[in-house]
């Protein structure tokens, strides 16, 4: 069985990592930097950076950001916030991002996804879908969940796959900072949908919240923020928790 894999989350505005609930309400959690290297020397699998507000600003994701954090980590790095073209693709691969995380372009133009996938391979390139419950389905939003879209979640991550993605980050709006656990009926309705890895994010609050993920929700990774940064889980200790609980864990530091 493959390991799963614990991925923590820099959301950055300004230069600062920043941490909401509901994707509102931000406040500063540190420089993405300084953090970058105390989840590499804890044993995170990977890291992700996302460019909160270079959508709704309509520029890119800050380069420089990216290449401060690349220049500190030995784990796959993955970037998403403003990333609008091939141009916007190459120039945070070229920053130092292992991969790209796709979310509002593709919506209007599902076609970078293959574009972006036949350049640099299917494992560099993740669509990330930011899914609100609305009865008994999941609607998606763009632009860091402002503007809702007609498309069923579900739905969205199969075409996502079809169309060469390698990933799914998948991100309950509703359970977004809000540390009551990962929406894990959203996650496995999609990881059962598709056949590419699925990243849960939004809710990590405690240890358990991560077990449940991995087994109810039928996780492949789990991304989380607030639980990381203000340091109430050591990285190690989680994983060494969720392995006790039958989680294969990568335990290599």
């Amino acid at each position: 069985m493959l390991a799963k894999r614990l991925i923590a989350c820099l959301d950055v505005r300004n230069g600062q990592v920043v941490k909401g609930v509901n994707f509102e309400g931000l406040r500063s959690a540190g420089d993405p930097a300084e953090l970058a290297t105390r989840y590499n020397e804890e044993g995170i699998d990977e890291l992700t950076v996302l460019d909160v507000t270079a959508t709704l600003e309509g520029r890119r994701a800050l380069l420089d950001t990216i290449g401060a954090v690349s220049s500190r980590i030995f784990i796959p790095l993955a970037v998403g916030g403003g990333i609008r073209s091939m141009d916007d693709a190459r120039a945070v691969i070229e920053a130092g991002a292992d991969k790209v995380s796709l979310n509002s372009a593709p919506l209007a133009d599902p076609s970078i996804i293959s574009a972006v996938a036949r350049v640099y391979g299917s494992q560099a390139v993740i669509v990330a879908i930011d899914a609100r419950r609305d009865g008994d389905r999941y609607r998606v939003f763009g632009r860091s969940g402002t503007t809702e879209d007609a498309r069923d979640a579900v739905d969205w991550a199969r075409e996502a796959a079809d169309r060469g993605a390698g990933e799914i980050l998948l991100t309950s709006i509703d359970r977004d900072g809000t540390r009551s656990g990962f929406d894990c009926e959203l996650t496995a309705a999609v990881s059962t949908a598709v056949s590419i890895p699925v990243i849960a994010s939004g809710g990590a609050g405690t240890p358990e919240h991560f077990v449940d993920v991995f087994s109810a929700g039928r996780a492949d990774a789990a991304l989380a923020a607030s639980i990381f940064h203000f340091s109430e889980h050591a990285v190690r200790d989680l994983k060494l928790l969720l392995s006790g609980r039958g989680v294969p864990m990568r335990l290599d530091w």
